[in-house]
């Protein structure tokens, strides 16, 4: 006697649950909240994905033999046929001080100001890998594509030279990324970028990530 066979059944409906939409921003933090150091953020959208730097943290007293600790890549490595690129903000060793270790695993371009990817030279002829990074310096209100993403570098004050804040801007808005910043126009550094930044505040900002550490 044959067998009756069953009708597919379709699979519970999850209440709340809403199906991945692929022109969806997602921002995923790599490192850098609740912490201090291993900055890192991821910016998903359509088939594009790019990284807003890539620092290290310094080990507390009981990671013993711990030189340095890093974001776990895992996340970039299960998407890398998304990537565009990495963004440096600034300098500082919890902004670029895992850079090394990713363009070890990961051949993506690198933007950042001129003292900053300086800073980024050095740390890469250490690891003897000087020759296989691709990266590019950019200059205050400069703007370049990586994929869907449209970036533009706007100058912040902060304790560093060649710091740096991200504006990102894709068909549903505009995401602000500040990097770490100062509003001091007693500086002796380059102060913050006030007129651009009040542009994309009138234009209206979908997103703010503002640094505030501790």
């Amino acid at each position: 006697m044959a067998r009756k066979k069953k009708s597919a059944q379709s699979p519970p409906e999850i209440p709340g649950y809403v199906k991945p939409d692929p022109e969806r921003l997602r921002i995923v933090p790599l490192g850098g909240l609740g912490e201090f150091g291993k900055n890192m953020m991821a910016f998903e959208y359509g088939g594009d994905m790019i990284i807003v730097d890539c620092g290290q943290m310094f080990p507390d007293h009981d990671m013993l033999g711990v030189d340095s600790v890093i974001p776990d890549f895992t996340y970039i490595a299960d998407r890398v046929d998304k990537l565009r690129g990495v963004i440096l903000t600034h300098g500082h060793e919890d902004h670029i001080g895992a850079i090394p270790y990713f363009l070890r695993d990961f051949e993506v371009p690198v933007y950042g100001s001129r003292l900053t990817l300086e800073f980024v030279r050095s740390k890469l002829r250490e690891m003897d890998i000087e020759d296989r990074a691709d990266l590019h310096e950019m200059e205050g209100r400069q703007r370049f594509d990586l994929g869907k993403f449209q970036v533009e570098l706007l100058r912040v004050t902060h304790s560093i030279p060649d710091s740096m804040a991200v504006a990102i801007t894709l068909p549903i808005g505009t995401i602000i990324h500040t990097g770490d910043y100062k509003f001091d126009a007693s500086a002796k550094v380059e102060t913050s970028d006030f007129f651009t930044l009040s542009r994309y505040g009138e234009e209206g900002v979908l997103a703010l990530l503002a640094d505030s550490t501790n």
